[in-house]
């Protein structure tokens, strides 16, 4: 009788659990993320409970008692797998295993998992090797063990499971070679980002929580082309384009990976130098999902994480975006922004108010360049036009008076080509 090899992929079924140390709200919430992460990664879930307690076991997360009652959570659903809303170290991660006898995951082995699956770029790969390889390497015998009960799924792609049998050594060795690999990247986007400043074209960051609707932005504003999709991290390599605003003057829009609530520390530093155009940049368009009941915290998140970045003292525009999914009036504010704006990504409502409001917000870091250049000069015009927003062009007798806003470095360019004529 002939045996056929089946290559069917069986999904994995999973239970969520977590620790509540005072909100239960706010764990639910929690768990509603951690469930679309999961959903992300390509996983169902199919329960979830959590424990109230005034801190996290040590050793198992969780008490005997819910360690138990997961135990025949696991058995009455015929789950694959539980996944832990917070990280869990290397101790409670392998006693847990051998309590239940199933994949054990955390909230950081999904997120990982998720940009391993989305990064396009050579740096977004290698930065995200760097972020696995760190937090497996101190968790090489529980995730041996958890691996081997099902060998693929979530937290077996990137490094993969081979990489996970080889010791602290050679992953020392391999992420050496990772980290050289990224410095030879880095310098090619440090020598971009030395052009940009000579151009002196000023960049705009889109910064916000993920699936807030920055690819949508970006896409609407500069035909970019960013793949939009309502998953969490639909994007993770950042995308730069040209922007022109009502005056003619060009900006850069530069789309940057989606914060998170609990996002690991080690993968924030793995992803600063792509984060760093946050840092770099003169305007942060702070991009906030209005239709969102977490929106609040959202925003808290974002905020805290421009702060680990250090970019948290640019001037930001807050974007309250997916108003078409508002009903009645909408009054939240941002009192950290220094200018708000409403808009509709998706139909486009608001968005060219919200190019006037950018060009305000330039036109406050410039200054105010008013002179007759002479018409054997005319090519300064295109040079005021290219970085600055002219208020007044008037062909005169002598010359052409100009008006416009411009940058420090434009603006002192001009006046020494001035006194060269």
């Amino acid at each position: 009788m002939d045996k056929s090899i089946s290559n069917e992929v069986v999904e994995e079924r999973v239970i969520l659990f977590a620790v509540c140390t005072s909100d239960e709200k706010d764990v639910n919430e929690s768990l509603d993320e951690l469930e679309e992460l999961v959903k992300t990664a390509g996983a169902i879930t199919i329960g979830r409970t959590y424990q109230n307690r005034d801190k996290f076991h040590n050793v198992t997360y969780v008490g005997k008692g819910k360690l138990e009652e997961l135990g025949e959570m696991v058995g009455e659903l015929n789950a694959t797998g539980i996944v832990c809303d917070d990280e869990l170290t290397p101790i409670q991660l392998r006693n847990i295993q051998d309590a239940i006898g199933v994949k054990v995951m955390d909230r950081t082995m999904v997120i990982l998992d998720i940009f391993a699956q989305r990064a396009q770029t050579r740096e977004g790969i290698i930065q995200v090797e760097i972020a696995q390889l760190k937090y497996r390497s101190t968790r090489l015998v529980g995730l041996g063990i958890s691996m081997s009960k099902l060998g693929a799924g979530i937290g077996s792609k990137g490094p993969g499971e081979k990489k996970l049998e080889l010791d602290r050594r050679h992953i020392k060795d391999r992420m050496a070679q990772l980290y050289k690999e990224l410095d030879e990247v880095k310098r090619h986007r440090n020598m971009i980002r030395e052009q940009r400043k000579k151009t002196q074209i000023p960049v705009i960051a889109i910064v916000g929580y993920t699936n807030a609707g920055k690819s949508t932005i970006l896409n609407k504003l500069t035909n970019a082309g960013v793949l939009e999709e309502d998953k969490l991290f639909a994007t993770l390599d950042p995308t730069t384009r040209s922007l022109s605003l009502p005056s003619g003057q060009q900006v850069l829009l530069t789309d940057t990976v989606g914060f998170i609530r609990k996002l690991p520390h080690h993968l924030i530093q793995a992803f600063k130098s792509t984060l760093e155009e946050a840092v770099i940049a003169d305007i942060l368009m702070h991009v906030v999902d209005s239709s969102s009941v977490q929106l609040d915290k959202q925003m808290h998140v974002v905020y805290d994480t421009l702060t680990q970045l250090g970019a948290i003292d640019k001037p930001i525009i807050t974007v309250f975006n997916k108003q078409d999914k508002i009903e009645g009036p909408f009054i939240v504010k941002d009192l950290k922004a220094d200018k708000m704006a409403y808009i509709s990504a998706k139909s486009q409502a608001g968005l060219p108010e919200l190019l006037y409001d950018i060009e305000d917000m330039l036109k406050e870091q410039k200054m105010l360049f008013e002179s007759i250049i002479p018409y054997s000069a005319t090519s300064m015009i295109q040079t005021i036009r290219k970085y600055g927003q002219i208020l007044v062009e008037s062909y005169e007798n002598d010359g052409i008076l100009v008006k416009a806003y411009l940058p420090k470095e434009t603006y002192d360019m001009v006046q020494g080509m001035l006194k060269k004529l």
